[in-house]
This record gives C-alpha cells, structure tokens and sequence, in this order.
C-alpha cells in the first residue's frame, strides 16, 4: 500500500467491506452532515461508530452512529441526513442507519480538528 492509499485509508470511517474509493466516498458524504447546534461534521465529532458495506446482491451501507445525548434536539434529523447523504453516492443501493448508545459518547472521541474548530485546543 503506497503513503498516500495508506493516509486515505486511515481517514476512513471504521468498518467492513467495500473498496477504499468507496469507504472513501461514504466517509465524505459523512462529513457533509452537521448537528444544527455543533459547528463540526459529525464524522469529526466522533458519533460514527461504523460503516459495514455488503456487495451482495447489491451495495448495502450500514451505519452505526450515536449522538451526543440521548436527547439530542436532532435525534430525528441526523440519521435521516446520514441516510440520505450516503444513498446519493451512485454506487449505493440501501443505507441502515441505527443509532446505538454504547459506547457512550464522550468529547474524547472527537478529531482534533473538532477540538481545534471548538476551541477545545
């Protein structure tokens, strides 16, 4: 694997199957979801779990996600956006999205760009 397939690849969303263009693609389309009252995409926010790719019979995604608490005033919204944001890439056909609350979220999980655009660092 060269330097750049390797920095790709570790820029990925934690997951199985589908090639690195493709995690690649899903993990862009993540991080064009926001929280409404959090100026970070929630990929950098740390509330995607996991992304499992099937590519039989055809290319299913799904999504592992959390909030920040599990009264988020976004809870209806967020999977919905992450739902749709990743079924606009042609080559998908269905998106899961399930919300799971372990492990708890915890600012530890967020980038550190995140903590940057917080003002955290």
């Amino acid at each position: 694997m060269s330097e750049t397939e390797q920095q790709t690849a570790d820029e990925l969303v934690p997951g199985t199957g589908g090639d690195a263009a493709l995690r690649h693609e899903i993990t862009e389309a993540l991080r064009q979801v926001f929280d409404p009252e959090i100026p970070v995409n929630i990929y950098e926010m740390g509330l995607i779990y996991r992304v499992d790719v099937e590519e039989e019979p055809h290319v299913k995604a799904e999504v592992q996600m959390t909030l920040t608490t599990p009264n988020c005033p976004a809870a209806q919204e967020l999977p919905m956006d992450v739902q749709r944001n990743i079924e606009m890439i042609p080559s998908i056909g269905q998106v899961v999205v399930d919300i799971v609350w372990d492990p708890p979220w915890t600012p530890e999980m967020m980038s550190e760009e995140a903590k940057f655009e917080l003002g955290m660092i």
